[in-house]
């Protein structure tokens, strides 16, 4: 006796339909098109996370540059200072505490010119 595929498939294109929910014209309604669209949705998510994680750095890195004016050091300066240094805190950390916590920000500066 053959076994047909009926229920795993329609769980399957449920899934799928369920996440192509608001999708244009029938990319919402038809298996076949809203699975290419929430492929290729997912593929855009992917490749946005990676990115926003790219414009994140390239914020903070705009924020430190920006802080640094008034100690009259460049961003490619400091950075290869703490690294000279041993100092391992991160871009986001240190545009955080610029932000934040100015005192601290402008302590660490000082003590990696030194």
């Amino acid at each position: 006796m053959r076994v047909k595929t009926g229920t795993v498939r329609r769980k399957g294109h449920k899934k799928v339909l369920v996440q192509a929910k608001g999708f244009w014209m029938t990319r919402h309604k038809r298996f076949k098109v809203a699975n290419e669209a929430v492929m290729h949705a997912g593929q855009y998510a992917y490749n946005g996370r990676r990115i926003r994680r790219r414009d994140m750095r390239k914020l903070w890195i705009v924020r430190l540059n920006a802080a640094l004016k008034p100690f009259e050091v460049k961003y490619s300066t400091f950075i290869k200072m703490m690294s000279d240094k041993k100092v391992t805190l991160n871009r986001k950390i240190l545009s955080e505490l610029s932000i934040n916590d100015p005192p601290v920000f402008a302590s660490i500066v000082q003590n990696i010119k030194k």
